[in-house]
């Protein structure tokens, strides 16, 4: 069983796990027919995908027409300027087969220029607030990659009263004394005003590099189902956090397992062996 907690304080009560629907971005609707089939096995309630996840919102929309109701589902706009995400908003929703979403978040928001444009009286953020002005989507969130995300998030709900963040967590990252500090203090805050906290890249290993990729995912995962459970009982032990699946649906069986026998957090030493024995390096640069 899959533990689930408030998302925020939006009501809804999600799956501690949540269907990171990138994976979808490139497969057959076959395969996401059956990817959907393993989500109500696990009792994952909660999706997130994008308008950038290449055929993602498609492959979603199939099983909007009938199961609706059944998820909390979210998408993103990568548009800066406020035409462009009004119309990638509506998009979204036709491709998705839903006259609203429950959460619309801005999409990969933390280099300070693009922030500038988005959060501007004429961004990104503004067609986001009308569209749950005539009821598109309930809740707004901001999500983002890299060392800087943390401190852009914080900049970002002084800004704006944001339903949920999205970001990187993972050991590897964590050990960047900046960004830990930085994500603890978003973290605080975000428990001060009852914000959803989602996190990304638990399983990655680092860049693929010179290695032949053989995911969908943009870096190299984990994927000895014993690695993959320490890797989601790191994240899954911190109460205050939700954990997105990677990008592939071929490693979606072994992270809704793992999340479905969680007890524990891992130890740092555990940890530390997971780094030394996968050759686990940040998947960001240590500088902003």
């Amino acid at each position: 069983m899959i533990t689930k907690m408030a998302f925020g304080a939006t009501g809804q009560i999600s799956t501690r796990t949540l269907f990171g629907a990138a994976a979808l971005g490139g497969v057959s609707q076959a395969d996401a027919d059956k990817t959907f089939e393993l989500l109500f096995k696990y009792g994952i309630n909660h999706i997130d995908t994008a308008a950038s996840y290449g055929d993602a919102e498609l492959r979603i929309g199939p099983w909007m027409v009938d199961h609706r109701n059944e998820f909390f589902l979210a998408t993103k706009t990568g548009q800066r300027p406020y035409q462009e995400a009004h119309d990638e908003i509506r998009r979204s929703l036709e491709r998705m087969r839903t006259d609203h979403v429950d959460l619309l978040q801005l999409h990969a928001l933390f280099e300070p220029d693009e922030w500038d444009v988005a959060m501007g009286d004429n961004g990104a953020l503004k067609a986001a607030i009308e569209a749950k002005e005539e009821g598109l989507t309930r809740f707004i969130g901001v999500t983002g990659h890299g060392v800087t995300v943390a401190r852009m998030h914080i900049k970002s709900l002084e800004r704006y009263p944001f339903d949920s963040v999205l970001l990187p967590y993972n050991y590897t990252m964590l050990q960047n004394a900046e960004y830990h500090a930085d994500l603890e203090e978003l973290i605080a805050l975000c428990q001060q005003r009852s914000v959803a906290v989602q996190t990304i890249k638990s399983l990655a290993v680092g860049a693929w590099g010179d290695k032949a990729r053989t995911r969908s995912t943009w870096y190299e995962p984990l994927e000895a189902q014993e690695d993959i459970d320490l890797a989601v009982n790191y994240v899954l032990g911190d109460p205050r956090i939700f954990l997105n699946t990677s990008g592939d649906i071929n490693i979606l069986p072994r992270i809704l397992d793992a999340a479905s026998r969680f007890t524990a957090r891992p130890s740092d030493e555990q940890m530390q062996a997971l780094v030394e024995r996968r050759g686990m390096t940040p998947l960001f640069p240590r500088s902003a």
